[in-house]
């Protein structure tokens, strides 16, 4: 089982785990919505609780929820910039399908 970060990633998870002395890593999750199911969910861990898997990844600790994980497992997260859009990309092994805005998929 693993959850990767590129450097691009990492970099930026760093930048926000700085400014949030109290998180304790970068918490990936998905939530049921959109049109094709699922949407990711990227937020700074306040806490790690007993049934979450912790991964390091280039220094970062990553938190997932055991209840997460299947759908996540083999993720690969990249941050990047085009246009005037930026934020995490994740490429997904277990990602089926996608929605044609991209926001949702299905696994």
């Amino acid at each position: 089982m693993s959850i990767a970060l590129t450097e691009q990633a990492a970099n930026r998870a760093r930048a926000f785990l700085a400014k949030q002395p109290q998180a304790q890593g970068l918490r990936l999750g998905v939530r049921n919505t959109g049109c094709s199911g699922y949407m990711y969910v990227v937020q700074l861990a306040d806490r790690i609780d007993p049934d979450d898997q912790v991964f390091d990844s280039q220094g970062v600790k990553v938190v997932v929820s055991a209840k997460n994980l299947p759908i996540l497992d083999g993720m690969e997260v990249d941050y990047g910039k085009e246009g005037l859009n930026e934020g995490f990309r994740f490429r997904n092994p277990n990602a089926k399908d996608t929605c044609g805005c991209g926001e949702s998929f299905s696994a």
